[in-house]
């Protein structure tokens, strides 16, 4: 559940808007995601919030 989280508590940091930034793109945080795959992140899980990104053409799932 913890590697879980870690995933979507930083797919929520980069999407959303904070005082000293506004939400990142959605190409950037699929980037970060992709580059700390294996490091950071569970390669397993990562790769399904990818998923996840790619099928959210509108980007809704931000914010």
């Amino acid at each position: 559940m913890a590697r879980i989280i870690a995933v979507a508590d930083s797919y929520d940091a980069m999407t959303s808007n904070r005082s000293y930034r506004n939400y990142l793109p959605q190409e950037k945080v699929r980037s970060e995601l992709k580059k700390n795959s294996g490091t950071q992140f569970d390669p397993g899980i990562t790769e399904y919030m990818i998923r996840i990104i790619d099928e959210d053409k509108d980007y809704r799932l931000h914010e």
